[in-house]
């Protein structure tokens, strides 16, 4: 059966396809039919992974021996260099993110990302991260540094929230993109603090726009991306080859539970800036 889950830890909203029931069965009435075909579906993908796996390891095995005799193998041929507009764009991303952490009660605590907008030090993050510690908000900062994070706002509808650190973090604000840019197929880097690694980056490419997903109770259009989001993601920007945020990592498909299995989701732009203003006119 497909797992739907959140990002962050505790885990944010859940990702529940439209043609999921909340409880995640098939269909209107998760009929024995509806779970055959799931399970004729998950047996085909294990089934598939067994076979990429074991042609992978050809293929290195392939290299290896054929490198070994001077002959370029397949593993070498298929070695192609990183773009270097996602090297640049990595660098600019990078000293503008920053861990969030929420204490929670009887110990208990919320981790997620977050981003800088503003010289102002304005940060966009997601608000189910705040909502699951409920206590004070930290912010770990690029270079180690943790300050105190003041709430400036928090609108659940659309998992976002804004915090505000002292002018002496000195973070770089990320430049949003234009409303209506952002093109399926273009290049994009998720960037954020997955499992508690900060600053980690990782690439993939825009998997589609305007999909409808369910998140925890509400419905949104979300951008659908395949770079590797994983729990504490959630809140971090996703940026495009030139740097710019095109949206906010939110939330993950999974198979049985099992990590990320390159469908992700993020709210666009669009809607993070028109929220992000909102916020900010109203906490200053």
């Amino acid at each position: 059966m497909a797992v739907q889950t959140g990002l962050g830890e505790p885990r944010g909203p859940w990702f529940v396809s439209p043609d999921l029931d909340l409880d995640g069965r098939c269909g209107p009435d998760g009929t024995a039919r509806d779970r055959a075909v799931w399970s004729w579906r998950r047996r085909l993908l294990a089934g598939l992974a067994v076979v990429v796996l074991s042609t992978g390891s050809g293929a290195v095995a392939g290299g290896w021996v054929a490198a070994r005799d001077g002959v370029p193998g397949p593993a070498a041929a298929s070695a192609a260099p990183v773009p270097a507009e996602l090297v640049t764009a990595a660098e600019k991303t990078v000293p503008g993110v920053v861990s969030v952490l929420v204490d929670g009660a009887g110990g208990a605590s919320a981790t997620g990302s977050g981003f800088a907008v503003d010289t102002e030090q304005h940060i966009i993050t997601n608000d189910h991260i705040l909502a699951r510690g409920r206590g004070a908000v930290t912010v770990e900062l690029p270079d180690g540094r943790r300050l105190a994070a003041e709430v400036v706002g928090r609108e659940p509808g659309s998992d976002l929230a804004v915090l505000r650190v002292p002018p002496s973090a000195g973070l770089t604000a990320l430049p949003l993109a234009k409303p209506g840019s952002t093109r399926v197929g273009e290049p994009v880097l998720a960037v954020g603090s997955p499992l508690g690694l900060p600053g980690t980056v990782t690439a993939g490419i825009v998997s589609a726009l305007d999909r409808q997903v369910r998140l925890g109770d509400n419905r949104h259009r979300a951008v659908q991306t395949d770079a590797s989001i994983n729990p504490g993601n959630s809140g971090g920007p996703l940026v495009n080859a030139r740097g710019e945020v095109v949206g906010v990592n939110t939330a993950i498909a999974t198979i049985d539970g099992n990590g990320s299995i390159g469908i992700g989701f993020a709210i666009p732009i669009e809607q993070v800036q028109q929220t992000a203003d909102t916020i900010i006119g109203k906490g200053g």
